[in-house]
C-alpha cells in the first residue's frame, strides 16, 4: 500500500496527525509532514505504508478536509 501526500494542498488542520503517527505537525510551516516520505518531481510526497499500519494510513487519508492525501493498494488502485 502506498500513500501520496500533496503538501501544497494541506491547510494545516492536522487531523491526519491525530490518526497516524507518520504524519507530524510542522507548526512553523502550518502544514503536516509525512515522515520518511520521498518527494517526487511534482512536489508530492510518497511513502510505502508499513505492514500493520494500513488502517491508520487509511483513516489519515479519509479525515483530510482538502483531500491532500491519497491511498493506493498494491495494484495501484486508489483506495482513498
Amino acid at each position: 500500500m502506498r500513500i501520496e501526500y500533496d503538501r501544497d494542498t494541506c491547510i494545516g488542520m492536522f487531523q491526519c496527525v491525530d490518526e497516524w503517527e507518520a504524519f507530524e505537525k510542522n507548526v512553523d510551516d502550518g502544514k503536516a509532514d509525512l515522515a520518511g516520505a520521498e518527494e517526487t518531481e511534482d512536489g508530492v510526497f510518497v511513502l510505502e505504508v508499513p505492514e500493520g499500519e494500513e488502517f491508520e494510513a487509511e483513516f489519515a487519508a479519509r479525515v483530510c478536509p482538502v483531500d491532500a492525501i491519497e491511498l493506493y493498494d498494491d495494484d495501484g488502485e486508489q483506495v482513498v
